[in-house]
C-alpha cells in the first residue's frame, strides 16, 4: 500500500515563497516517477511538475522558472519549491506517485497514487 502525506502549504503574500514536502511510505522515491498537481476552485486538476526515476523534470508553461520539484531518495521525499507565488498559484496542491518515460525530450507521466492535498494560499 503506497501511501503519501503532504505538508508545507500555506499562507504566503505575493511574490513569496514555500516549499512542499512530500513522503512517501509503501514505495520507493528513486525506483518510481513522481509529480505534483494542483486544482484550484472551479477549475480542474493540473499537472505542475514531474519527475522520472531516472531524473528528467517536465513543468507546466505557467510554473516554469518559478517552481523546481526535487526529491531525497534516503528521505523518501519529494519536494515542490515554490518561488515568485501569485494569486493564481493558489490551489489545494496533491502529491502523486506513478509511471513515467521519457522520449525525444519529453516526459509523459501517468500519477496512479496520490496525497491528500495541502492548501496553498497566495494573497495580500
Amino acid at each position: 500500500q503506497v501511501r503519501l502525506v503532504e505538508s508545507g502549504g500555506g499562507l504566503v503574500q505575493p511574490g513569496g515563497s514555500l516549499l512542499l514536502s512530500c513522503v512517501a511510505s509503501g514505495s520507493i522515491v528513486g525506483a518510481s516517477a513522481a509529480g505534483w498537481h494542483r486544482q484550484a476552485p472551479g477549475k480542474e486538476r493540473e499537472l505542475v511538475a514531474a519527475l522520472t526515476a531516472g531524473g528528467n523534470r517536465k513543468y507546466a508553461d505557467a510554473v516554469k522558472d518559478r517552481f523546481t520539484i526535487s526529491r531525497d531518495i534516503a528521505k523518501n521525499t519529494v519536494y515542490l519549491q515554490m518561488d515568485k507565488l501569485r494569486p493564481e498559484d493558489t490551489a489545494v496542491y496533491y502529491c502523486n506517485n506513478g509511471f513515467a518515460t521519457f522520449s525525444s525530450g519529453t516526459v509523459r507521466y501517468t500519477p496512479q497514487y496520490w496525497g491528500q492535498g495541502t492548501q496553498v494560499t497566495v494573497s495580500p
